[in-house]
């Protein structure tokens, strides 16, 4: 909060104001306030128009024209798809995304089971094909999905469990595109297939959160017990190495042609856009926000999670941590505080 400079008044200033009138005493508290808030020196001039907030918002708004393509990609949002076999960590990966950075992670089974909870049109739809044992179809699950990314606009988003074939994956790039959200990133997690074998023996789960373990590399606090609930951890039903191959057929299978696909977006080339006010310059640095795919190879998440950060540093500056959030949110609490020793103690000295 920027107060006029009649507020910033230095100790001196003060003692000065107060032995010219002794009969009007100046709280020691009010002192104390000065002296931790203002400056040093004597009060300085008013700011010059040139550095004003509202001339700065001029000079920004007049270079709008020149400098908007460049925004454009530094602000864009981060809409990312993570691919990867069974267990090869991404779980594990966008938790740590998701610690770090104010981005979304959308589940595609959570989004389900609450249209389900909810007795939406849809929800009621997929409930009834799931009793009869059936799987809830590419364009049911589209809207599932969708309705939930519909409403995030420019928020950051991982999406998990949804596309996984490459039906599902054309419907989504369809819609995106409608909606001018497009997927802007795709991550393929490449993890040798012995690791993930070798490493389902010693995998434990919160079934209720979804929370995984292993014994190797991440186990839990208490062998057997989850770390925020305490309540015992267990294995999947799928966990052995006979069931586990049959699903590393199906990945491969589903997956392949889904990477291909986006391998073939993430090439084409976007012409710069049909603007007669654009300056030739500014269509010669036009960056569109294009998709990206990644594939990151490693054993561990520890091996690929560095890595998977620089990407999201280097193409989404825009993109805050938390970090940074939580001293944003705690400097705009003590900033009233602070004002509030100010004009007290200018009331004083009236």
């Amino acid at each position: 909060m920027k107060l006029p400079n009649l507020f910033r008044l230095n100790a001196v200033q003060v003692a000065a104001r107060h032995a010219s009138r002794p009969s009007q005493r100046l709280p020691k508290s009010s002192i104390v306030a000065l002296q931790s808030q203002s400056p040093s020196t004597s009060c300085s001039s008013y700011r010059s128009i040139t550095s004003s907030a509202a001339s700065r918002r001029a000079v920004s708004s007049s270079l709008n024209g020149f400098n908007s393509t460049l925004d454009d990609r530094d602000e864009r949002p981060v809409r990312m798809i993570m691919f990867g076999k069974p267990a090869a960590g991404k779980g594990t990966l966008t938790s740590r995304l998701v610690k770090k950075y104010d981005l979304l992670s959308i589940s595609t089974g959570d989004l389900l089971r609450q249209q389900i909870a909810q007795g939406t049109e849809v929800g009621k739809q997929a409930e009834e094909i799931m009793a009869r044992g059936g799987l809830v179809p590419d364009e049911l699950m589209l809207k599932i999905v969708t309705s939930k990314l519909d409403t995030l606009h420019n928020k950051h988003w991982i999406l998990d469990g949804f596309p996984r074939t490459l039906r599902q994956g054309q419907l989504l790039e369809s819609h995106l595109r409608t909606q001018n959200t497009p997927l802007t990133l795709v991550v393929n997690l490449n993890v040798p297939d012995e690791v993930i074998l070798s490493r389902i023996s010693d995998r434990w789960v919160h079934l209720p959160s979804g929370r995984v373990y292993n014994t190797a590399y991440n186990p839990p606090r208490v062998a057997g017990y989850d770390d925020v609930t305490g309540e015992p951890l267990t294995r999947r039903p799928d966990d052995n190495p006979e069931i586990f191959a049959q699903r590393l057929q199906a990945f491969y299978a589903s997956t392949s042609p889904l990477l291909a696909y986006y391998e073939a977006l993430a090439s084409q080339t976007i012409p710069p856009p049909e603007n007669p006010h654009l300056h030739p310059h500014q269509l010669s640095i036009h960056r569109p926000a294009k998709l990206t795919l990644r594939s990151l190879t490693g054993n561990t998440s520890d091996e690929i999670w560095p890595e998977l950060d620089y990407i999201m540093m280097s193409m989404f500056p825009g993109l805050k941590k938390r970090s940074d959030l939580s001293t944003k949110k705690r400097d705009s609490r003590a900033e009233p505080v602070a004002a509030t020793g100010l004009l007290a103690a200018a009331a004083a000295l009236k």
